[in-house]
């Protein structure tokens, strides 16, 4: 009898050990992981994309609260991005900067943020809130809320233009394997002279305005090259980069930045 209670005292002070042990390292890793994210995270930002058209009549208003809202945040890491989508191009009124690589990209949204459509204006803030694209409300609490977050992760780009091109070095931290780097081509003002559909006889003001999109996968490094061909008439004064670090699986976006443009290659 006294053996079985020391075999027994023995293994209950074994398996505490063994708990204690496991505890302490548990907590050990948590407060690595969290040291690692703290190091990792980069300042609040928000990135504005808004889905609109020259052909629907209630884009206009979310054209000009995007364009007020870029006035009303000089400085601060608020990077706007106006896709026209194409959908609308066959109601009696082809907008002169649509495309259907803007379209695909807004039913991707569809697919990540589970929405019933897809439809104009609408407004996607840091690849997880949507909303009308003319909610001035919405659009200002959800930029306050990005701004006073700690991004998850961090992104430094530099770009050297040469003929027809730029070259985009870019340097990560806290990219996970799922994360592509997206990186937009951007006009930033145009004005257009509707002359048929919902809007005829307006003429419209555009901000930030995508030409183009691409997409890479983030190297394992979290380092690499990306290279552009610029659109006719590019130039550094009137246009300008963003870009972005983006989960593939949820749309999520981690980071974002701009270059500076040097001098040519």
């Amino acid at each position: 009898m006294k053996t079985f209670i020391m075999i027994s005292v023995a293994v209950s002070l074994g398996l505490a050990a063994l708990i204690l042990t496991s505890f302490v390292q548990y907590n050990h890793e948590a407060g690595l992981e969290k040291n690692n994210r703290e190091k990792v995270a980069g300042p609040g930002f928000a990135v504005v994309e808004l889905f609109t058209s020259e052909g629907c009549s209630s884009c206009p208003p979310a054209d000009e609260l995007v364009a007020k809202v870029e006035q009303a945040n000089p400085g601060k890491p608020v990077y706007i991005l106006a896709f026209h989508v194409d959908y609308w191009d066959n109601q009696g009124w082809k907008d002169v900067f649509s495309k259907g690589d803007f379209t695909t990209r807004q039913y991707e949204y569809a697919s990540w943020l589970r929405t019933e459509t897809v439809y104009t204006p609408q407004i996607v803030v840091n690849g997880e809130k949507e909303f009308v694209g003319s909610d001035e409300s919405k659009l200002t609490n959800a930029i306050t809320s990005g701004l006073q977050s700690s991004a998850s992760a961090k992104l430094v780009l530099e770009a050297k233009q040469g003929q027809n091109k730029l070259i985009i070095q870019y340097q990560t931290n806290g990219a996970s394997k799922s994360t592509d780097l997206q990186l937009a081509v951007v006009q930033k003002v145009a004005r257009t002279t509707v002359k048929r559909g919902e809007n005829a006889g307006r003429e419209l003001s555009h901000v930030q305005i995508v030409h183009q999109i691409q997409s890479q996968a983030v190297g394992k490094t979290g380092t690499g090259t990306a290279e552009i061909s610029l659109p006719e008439g590019f130039d550094a004064k009137g246009w300008e980069i963003i870009g972005f670090l983006q989960n593939r699986n949820s749309g999520e976006i981690l980071a974002a930045a701009k270059p500076d443009f040097k001098e040519n290659i």
